[in-house]
């Protein structure tokens, strides 16, 4: 585990991306400095000539630590981890690296395109048929909350808290904006205090929107 570095890392990324956030929770928990740079989105700052020399896929969130240049927010939350945090948010043991290496895979696929689609349509206020990601959502939610209860520890991958605890929470927390319940999954929701009573938590600012919105 190296020290901080000498100067603040700069997180390019926008507020209400749980891509995002997931890499400034886990940074800001590691007490690490942090110089976040907002990306115009809307005005399509992603795809002007000085951000895809950061990243060619145009995506945030990217970070430069002193130099290193990395985009996407699992590798960056692995790099992280492997440069600055303890060794239990990515453990290097093999089947335990492999338990988080799953839940990544689920934070990036399963997760991305159907709560995180979901809301992002009615949080963009886009106009999209979100059945099919709402459907696969509850299906995700539902071996999730089976997962949790059979494995019988408190973290998705093991006794302690990992990354992948940090991947899956934004989009799982706010699937309700997406119109998404999580009534009928108890141990997600007492999952998702769990990471809440993390030191150094902070959440994601809510959209009044979806099951969210004012009645």
């Amino acid at each position: 585990m190296a020290t901080n570095p000498r100067e603040p890392i700069v997180l390019h990324g926008f507020t209400l991306s749980g891509h995002c956030h997931r890499v400034e929770l886990f940074a800001r928990m590691l007490g690490l400095p942090l110089q976040v740079l907002q990306v115009d989105l809307a005005g399509g700052a992603q795809r002007k000539p000085e951000f895809l020399a950061l990243n060619r896929f145009a995506q945030v969130p990217v970070i430069n630590d002193n130099g290193t240049v990395i985009a996407d927010s699992n590798a960056i939350l692995t790099y992280l981890a492997l440069r600055y945090a303890p060794e239990h948010w990515l453990p290097r043991e093999p089947l335990a690296a492999a338990r988080v290496q799953r839940w990544l895979s689920v934070a990036a696929g399963p997760l991305a395109r159907s709560a995180s689609v979901a809301r992002a349509v009615n949080v963009f206020r886009r106009d999209v048929d979100t059945t099919a990601a709402v459907t696969e959502a509850q299906q995700l939610f539902t071996r999730m909350d089976a997962e949790i209860q059979a494995s019988g520890e408190p973290w998705l991958a093991g006794a302690q808290a990992t990354i992948a605890d940090l991947a899956l929470y934004a989009y799982t927390a706010h699937a309700p904006e997406g119109g998404i319940s999580l009534e009928p999954y108890p141990a997600i929701r007492a999952w998702l205090a769990r990471v809440e009573a993390l030191p150094g938590f902070f959440g994601m600012p809510v959209s009044p929107v979806g099951l969210r919105a004012p009645s």
